[in-house]
């Protein structure tokens, strides 16, 4: 079942000779459930692409549709709304509130929605990311590694429609990355859990289930990845 349907997306800066077309003429679309890499080199577009399907920056031209709404026919406090209920994200640099524990950065967007939190459901993510015996630290007390899995844990709480990541391990060593790549993969698997993930690194693009390679804002290739598929067909 389609659940994000990009149809003929742009986003343009600038104007005259010095207009910059970021991302030109972009269309796609995500089964619910499937985990996708979009890779290419610095400036590709990636970025403006993930933060425009998460309704953080509004395309030029174009359309968005998740669960079959129109994304940007919304006003800016329902599209407010849209990003805490429906979409979960997860940056390079954590973007965790210095002042809160991890218990409080994890559920700050329910909160703010003024829904009170599941405490069993809390307690699942906590066990999930290994982070029950760090429930009450703040970020100061933190690795890397963990404060990355609170900003997991914060993505996934609400759960959304889609969880968009921007370079998630981009900022970790090789250990860490493998244990947040496997956390994604875990909460595709077990929780159903639609995902696209920005990366330049192949080797996180290949635990992909489909690899989108973007260039000067264009798709160039969109394909099934194939290797994984036959790697979890000998697992079982």
């Amino acid at each position: 079942m389609e659940l994000l349907k990009v149809e003929d997306l742009c986003k343009i800066y600038g104007k005259g000779e010095n207009e910059v077309r970021a991302v030109d003429g972009v269309s796609f679309s995500v089964p619910k459930g499937q985990m996708v890499a979009v890779v290419g080199a610095s400036g590709s577009g990636k970025s403006t692409l993930l933060h425009m399907i998460g309704a953080v920056d509004r395309p030029t031209s174009g359309k968005i549709w998740l669960d079959g709404q129109d994304v940007f026919q919304q006003t800016n406090r329902e599209l407010a709304i849209f990003r805490r209920r429906q979409v979960g994200l997860i940056y390079q640099f954590y973007n965790l509130i210095p002042v809160l524990t991890a218990e409080e950065n994890i559920t700050l967007p329910l909160r703010m929605d003024g829904r009170k939190p599941d405490m069993e459901h809390l307690e699942k993510i906590l066990d999930m990311l290994g982070l029950r015996e760090r429930r009450n630290h703040l970020p100061s007390q933190m690795s890397g590694g963990q404060q990355q899995r609170v900003s997991i844990g914060r993505a996934l709480f609400t759960s959304p429609q889609v969880i968009l990541a921007d370079e998630p391990t981009g900022n970790l060593d090789s250990k860490n990355s493998s244990e947040i790549m496997e956390l994604l993969r875990r909460s595709n698997r077990e929780l159903k859990q639609t995902t696209i993930i920005i990366t330049h690194d192949e080797h996180i693009a290949e635990q992909c289930d489909r690899i989108i390679v973007l260039s000067d804002g264009r798709i160039i290739s969109d394909e099934a990845n194939t290797f994984l598929k036959g790697a979890e067909s000998d697992e079982i």
